[in-house]
């Protein structure tokens, strides 16, 4: 719970997928560092790769806004202590 940080969302949409023109599903929120990744409904799964890479244990659900949180490390849902402001509009996918 130490690596919850209030993050600046990196991008109004997953980072990968629009550097390469990919779709995603969901979107998910780093909150140790604020990177947006799709989440593993997407073709990329590229918010577990950004865990798998960084190590940051912490995501949060961010489009839409859920209200959740999970940690990769513990593989459990966390209570969010607030829900990080989108960074508009994003884009719709799939």
């Amino acid at each position: 719970m130490d690596t919850i940080r209030d993050v600046t969302p990196s991008a109004k949409g997953c980072e990968e997928c629009l550097r390469i023109g990919s779709e995603w599903v969901h979107l998910r929120l780093c909150r140790e560092c604020g990177h947006v990744g799709c989440c593993d409904d997407s073709p990329r799964r590229h918010a577990t790769a950004h865990f798998h890479a960084t190590r940051h244990p912490i995501i949060e659900g961010y489009d839409p806004p859920e209200g959740w949180g999970w940690c990769f490390v513990d593989e459990t849902m966390v209570d969010m202590p607030d829900q990080t402001p989108q960074v508009g509009p994003i884009p719709r996918y799939v």
